[in-house]
């Protein structure tokens, strides 16, 4: 076993920090230096940061029938690196307010799917991309009943366009697999319910 570093709070020394971009999102730029494993103080580095609101995804999972409820969207960030930028994903949404991230899926769930999630099973917290951005994800599964559900969902005045399909759990896994749902929320939630599939079957079946 490998010894883990434990930085102190002197270990980050920010020199300038310069806001260079603000709109929905911001971009700052940062020259720092920090704590190298050596103990000294490294070079100082220029980096950028994408600063966002911290997102929740949340897979909506009928334990009755095995079957997961997907959305379907375009994705301006896949629009020159996929065949097909409409995407295959979880729901989600942002904690652009003062909301705990339950609520938010619990809100999104419904905007987006029109779907009423009456428990949630928190999955997961992770960085997607703490390379160049601030970005932090609550993953929960959501239970719900997938009776009925499906055709297009979303707020109009935000532009939403969502289509909602219900899948069954294997049909969404094998799409894991082949590359057809190629995003990092939806790919760790249905691997993560593979692993634990049994138990919460047990549970909320």
């Amino acid at each position: 076993m490998t010894d883990t570093f434990n930085p102190g709070p002197d270990a980050v020394e920010i020199i300038e920090r310069e806001e260079c971009f603000r709109g929905f999102y911001r971009l700052d730029r940062f020259r720092l230096r920090h704590r190298q494993f050596s103990g000294a103080m490294g070079p100082v580095l220029s980096r950028e940061l994408f600063i966002r609101h911290d997102a929740v995804c949340v897979l909506p999972y009928d334990a009755v029938t095995d079957s997961v409820v997907l959305i379907e969207q375009f994705r301006v960030g896949a629009m020159h690196k996929a065949v097909n930028p409409w995407l295959v994903e979880l729901v989600a949404g942002l904690i652009d307010k003062d909301e705990e991230p339950e609520e938010v899926a619990r809100r999104e769930a419904e905007e987006e799917a029109g779907l009423q999630l009456t428990s949630l099973w928190p999955v997961t917290a992770y960085f997607p991309s703490p390379g160049g951005s601030d970005e932090f994800v609550h993953l929960f599964l959501g239970r719900c009943d997938s009776a009925g559900v499906g055709g297009i969902h979303g707020l109009e005045e935000e532009g939403e366009d969502i289509r909602v399909q219900v899948w069954p759990f294997e049909d969404a896994l094998q799409a894991v697999r082949d590359g057809r749902i190629n995003n990092a929320a939806s790919i760790i939630a249905l691997q993560w319910l593979a692993l634990n599939r049994a138990e919460v079957r047990g549970l909320w079946g």
